[in-house]
């Protein structure tokens, strides 16, 4: 899976949207200014993540499993965005944050796909 500052392509389905991931701390291919992950577990919401205890669990157990993870949310709070990328950038976590594409029923729908793809 390969997230670039521009787009979402998910190698399975040939899925893309115009939204970049959410700190370009979450590159992890440098030249390429990609984010680039094997395996990765997804957590798709369509809700806004304002508080870390929110994703906790989940984030123990991508570290658990030591598999990165792919974040696509409604919103996510700055202090929760903060958290993630002093994790990833101290090699706690493995993960990138991506805002949900699209407005209204259209949104909805996208989730709906991504979800299904993933």
């Amino acid at each position: 899976m390969a997230l670039n500052l521009n787009n979402l392509k998910h190698t399975y389905g040939r899925l893309q949207f115009d939204k970049g991931y959410m700190s370009p701390q979450f590159i992890t291919n440098q030249e390429r200014s990609l984010v680039e992950f094997d395996k990765a577990k997804v957590l798709v919401t369509d809700q806004k993540i304002a508080n870390v205890q929110e994703i906790v669990p989940l984030l123990e157990k991508t570290t658990q499993l030591s598999v990165p993870l792919l974040i696509i949310a409604e919103d996510i709070s700055k202090p929760v965005l903060e958290t993630l990328v002093v994790n990833k950038m101290k090699g706690l976590l493995n993960v990138a944050v991506v805002k949900c594409p699209g407005f209204g029923d259209r949104k909805k729908a996208l989730l709906q796909d991504i979800a299904l793809m993933t």
